[in-house]
């Protein structure tokens, strides 16, 4: 019995010492990361149509930019799935080329209303009204629990962990940054914490082409985007007439790059640092 005890004491303080000695790399990795990116940008792409995915990678090799790619299971102009087995290849090219990947929800499911959770603590099983925009439930509401919403989270990043070999972030993006402080503590009671965009940072490619063309983006990114933002654009949005891409995102790179800013991935956003580690650490993936 006392040596179960003293067993189970030593196996204790080995966790803890690995999650420390885990936690105290991660925090060097992120200082690493400012020693040669002192003014870093964190560029994220949401998953879209696609039909410019090819192009906007290459721009972002040409440039040595890693961006963090929040993906969903959305419909594709080639007629398939941007989470299907035919832009697999595409995913682990990017894996490959170093970028970092988190979920958007697999069926870019979003958040509408909690539902009789008003004297629910967070961090309790919740319930929320929610809306697919993809896949064969887009446009239906239904109500799912906490365990429900965590499944769509888990879908999208498993796959894309399946074509890429690497784990993703425990961190995922609502669609539409649609959420709710309940929906937020939910999601961070199966692991995921919420990441959004910077003001300045939201490039405006889902806005309406005629109101907002992309030399008015452009000019509007360069001018007011700062070291720290984290900076929000798609692989492609079906309801602009004036495709984003490439027309905007090599020149903002180039001249975000002009200003002294550089490029980095969320994996060393000092926001999130602490929480990837911990999560890493306490919830390891095989």
């Amino acid at each position: 019995m006392v040596y179960g005890r003293l067993s189970m004491q030593i196996a204790s303080k080995l966790a803890l010492f690995f999650i420390a000695a885990y936690v105290a790399s991660t925090a060097t990795l992120a200082q690493n990361t400012l020693n040669t990116c002192p003014k870093p940008v964190y560029l994220t792409l949401d998953t879209g149509h696609m039909q410019v995915a090819p192009l906007m990678a290459q721009i972002l090799n040409k440039h040595q930019v890693k961006a963090t790619f929040f993906v969903a299971n959305e419909a594709t102009k080639d007629g398939g799935m941007s989470l299907g087995t035919s832009w697999g290849s595409f995913w682990a090219e990017r894996g490959k080329e170093g970028h970092e990947f988190a979920s958007h929800t697999f069926d870019h499911t979003y958040w509408k209303a909690d539902v009789g959770n008003a004297e629910k603590p967070l961090g309790s099983s919740q319930r929320f009204v929610v809306s697919p925009s993809a896949g064969p439930r887009s446009g239906q509401r239904f109500v799912w629990d906490t365990a429900q919403y965590c499944a769509n989270i888990d879908q999208a990043r498993n796959q894309i962990e399946q074509y890429t070999g690497k784990s993703a972030l425990p961190l995922y993006r609502a669609p539409g940054g649609k959420t709710s402080a309940k929906l937020l503590a939910a999601a961070k009671s199966c692991g995921y914490q919420h990441v959004g965009w910077a003001d300045a940072g939201f490039l405006g490619d889902e806005l309406p082409s005629d109101s907002h063309p992309n030399g008015l983006l452009l000019k509007k990114a360069l001018q007011n985007i700062q070291s720290g933002d984290i900076l929000m654009a798609h692989l492609g949005i079906w309801s602009r007439k004036e495709p984003w891409a490439p027309e905007v995102l090599e020149p903002l790179i180039m001249g975000l790059k002009a200003r002294g800013l550089c490029f980095a991935t969320l994996r060393t956003h000092p926001h999130y640092t602490g929480w990837i580690a911990q999560q890493a650490a306490s919830k390891p993936r095989s």
